[in-house]
């Protein structure tokens, strides 16, 4: 079973992109984050403020991306993102 997760694209008022994601993050839809993540190229926000859950196949994705994000996070995930090493790599 697929876990729910709505990606929606926009921009920050200074013209950054940004990717919002609302749901969980794990192996059943890391191939859409993928897909997502590639279709942007340079600096990207992802916003991770309204996801509830983050496996290890979704770290993974946002590891391969880590040197042109920058994070939003829900302080539910913090302490993955840091233990991970991710927020080390990343501009959050």
């Amino acid at each position: 079973m697929t876990a729910a997760l709505t990606i929606t694209p926009g921009r920050r008022p200074d013209g950054m992109p940004v990717l919002t994601l609302v749901g969980e993050i794990d192996l059943s839809n890391t191939a859409v984050l993928a897909a997502a993540l590639a279709e942007s190229s340079g600096p990207l926000v992802l916003d991770l403020s309204q996801v509830e859950y983050l496996d290890s196949a979704g770290l993974s994705v946002l590891f391969t991306h880590a040197e042109r994000l920058s994070l939003v996070t829900n302080p539910l995930l913090d302490p993955v993102l840091k233990i991970s090493g991710l927020t080390e790599l990343t501009g959050r």
